[in-house]
């Protein structure tokens, strides 16, 4: 075996090395060799072959000991001095080709979902604040509706990983050729810290251009959720670029570079430039689906949830290898306890629902804003669907047909045979909604304000469940058939409360002394009469034309209702002994109104504002 003293090709091959080393040559301070000649790139890598060659020939030899310990001295300091030069040539090739992505031509280029996250407004379209008898504001259900509008959206349409040419044809083949040649050397380490040095800053900065905050679990939990949504809005949409477009390019980059000399390697940069970034993309999901329940979470929760399940496929396409486990087993994990909040939230809104305290009564019968929250809330579930039919896989957990507790409504399961879960669950809200309100309604002192409150509340039920197909469909005619039903009888229960008494004032009864039917009236009974009649109508007038029915149709329904019943009852009584108090003295005492009047002031009720 030749020496390298002996050696021709050794004796070339060490001249080139040292022309380019750094430390003695000024040449090899002041240029680089790749990028500028690349007949002077082939000779150098040639000539770190032919080194390698000689030190595996060397390291064969010494085993028989025919290599004197100097000459293998002098191949390893050779070699080590290729090795350096590689690695500074490793590094410029990739800090020259390595430029920030254009973030948001990234963002045009992804899929765009329409909006269906509810704004504030649909939640809740009543501004009154409820409070307790002392005026200050309770932490119950009736707080919790502060969502901003949001653009963000459901995630159901399929997209696959577009992945961008990091770098030039040519400067990865450069790159590959030194990257063989540092891990054949031993300089696998060093080859994977450069790369890291290089492409993990690049990566960084895209990441941050995202818009994806460096916060902990604890700072996210921390934050106030109004803040909370602009942030998860903003992570949906970087989560589908990290991973359709940034990871998966960076992968691609990896395997260009390093396939040739074995996966395990190329798997090792990828983690190595992407693992930062990518434990703190999920971290900030993880967060919230750990976060603290409440039911303006849901929508959002939702949209992670359908972001997440959307995006899975290509998580464990681009993190599949054995090193990145750790990234698919946290995806998979968070998409299980988003799905596990979506079930909580649900359940613990159907409690709130029901044990919501609110005790004064809102002014002038009119819909509880307990009403007009949890119908928009349940009508924006019923959207959410397709999502939640998979994560709801059981009825209700309360509403047993013979409960025996006095705090919980009872609600027939038999009668929903063939129901989802999810139609259940919102069935079951509705019917403890009504219970809610059953109970608020006790709160007010008149009778007949207490069954209007409930026929307005009532029928703004029927009139959400009419108005989201999504939400009849699934709660079906029966349901729908009941409620308009109640709130029909709340409607009668009202007429019979506030009419009975004053119509009872035009009956004949008590009014006659003999039996003639002509001559045998009592005046002074009938004078009383009139008063009666007079002073309760006025005072029905008065109080009612402050009661409030916001629905323009069923105020005007009841109105006819009312006269329908008033107006003939008034003419005939008015007809048969009109003469017997004109007849007398100041009868304009006792017949105030003509039926055309009554039928004015009916006009008033139910406006929610005083009758001039």
């Amino acid at each position: 075996m030749e020496t390298p003293e002996n050696n021709s090709g050794y004796e070339s091959a060490e001249k080139v090395i040292l022309r380019w080393d750094s430390k003695a040559s000024e040449e090899g301070r002041e240029r680089m060799i790749f990028g500028t000649d690349r007949q002077e790139a082939d000779v150098y890598l040639q000539a770190v072959d032919e080194i390698q060659r000689t030190l595996s020939s060397a390291s064969i030899s010494d085993c028989s000991h025919n290599v004197d310990a100097d000459d293998q001295s002098k191949v390893n300091t050779t070699i080590q001095i290729a090795m350096a030069r590689l690695e500074d040539e490793f590094r410029n090739i990739l800090i020259i080709h390595t430029s920030a992505l254009e973030i948001d031509s990234l963002f045009d280029s992804s899929t765009s979902f329409p909006s269906s996250t509810p704004t504030h407004h649909e939640l809740e379209d009543d501004e009154d604040c409820i409070s307790d008898n002392s005026g200050s504001s309770r932490n119950n259900l009736l707080q919790l509706h502060h969502c901003e509008s949001s653009d963000s959206s459901t995630y159901r349409t399929s997209s696959s990983i577009r992945e961008v040419d990091l770098m030039p044809a040519e400067a990865i083949c450069d790159l590959q050729a030194i990257a063989m040649r540092m891990i054949a050397a031993g300089y696998l380490r060093e080859c994977i810290q450069v790369y890291g040095s290089v492409r993990k800053p690049s990566v960084d900065s895209s990441f941050r251009k995202l818009g994806i905050e460096k916060l902990s679990i604890g700072d996210v939990q921390r934050l106030e959720w109004e803040a909370l949504e602009g942030k998860i809005r903003r992570w949906i949409r970087a989560a589908r670029v990290c991973v359709r477009i940034l990871f998966a390019s960076e992968k691609k980059l990896c395997e260009q570079i390093f396939d040739c000399v074995g996966t395990d390697i190329d798997d090792a940069c990828f983690m190595e430039t992407v693992k930062g970034p990518a434990i703190q993309l999920f971290n900030f999901a993880e967060a919230i689906s750990i976060s603290r329940r409440s039911p303006e979470k849901l929508f959002k929760i939702l949209d992670l949830h359908d972001a997440l399940m959307e995006l899975l496929p290509d998580i464990e396409a681009v993190f599949d290898s054995k090193s990145s486990d750790s990234i698919r087993v946290q995806a998979a994990e968070i998409l299980s306890r988003l799905a596990e909040a979506a079930r909580g939230i649900l359940s613990e809104f159907e409690n709130a629902v029901l044990r919501e305290p609110s005790r004064v009564p809102v002014p002038g019968g009119t819909i509880h804003p307990l009403t007009r929250y949890v119908m928009n809330y349940i009508s924006l579930i019923s959207d959410y669907k397709l999502t939640l039919i998979d994560l709801i896989m059981s009825k209700p957990s309360t509403g047993s047909r013979y409960s025996g507790d006095p705090s919980t409504p009872d609600m027939e399961f038999i009668e929903l045979e063939g129901k989802t879960p999810l139609a259940l669950h919102l069935i079951w809200i509705i019917v403890v909604l009504q219970f809610n309100l059953d109970g608020k309604s006790k709160h007010y002192r008149d009778v007949s304000l207490a069954h209007l409150f409930m026929m307005n509340n009532v029928h703004y039920i029927v009139q959400k469940v009419k108005g989201s197909p999504e939400l009849r469909e699934m709660t079906g005619d029966n349901c729908l058939r009941k409620l308009t039903g109640k709130f029909r009888q709340a409607a009668t229960s009202y007429q019979r409360a506030t009419w009975v008494s004053v119509l009872y004032c035009l009956r004949d009864e008590g009014l006659h002394v003999s039996g003639s039917f002509s001559s045998g009236v009592s005046k002074t009974v009938l004078r009383e009469r009139f008063k009666t009649f007079n002073a309760m109508f006025e005072e029905v007038h008065r109080t009612q034309s402050m009661w409030l029915i916001p629905d323009g149709q069923l105020r005007e329904e009841l109105r006819i209702s009312i006269s329908e019943k008033l107006l003939p009852a008034y003419r005939s009584f008015l007809g048969r002994f009109r003469s017997h108090i004109e007849s007398g003295k100041h009868p304009e005492n006792y017949i105030k109104y003509s039926a055309e009047d009554l039928e004015t002031a009916v006009l008033d009720f139910f406006e929610g504002y005083p009758a001039s």
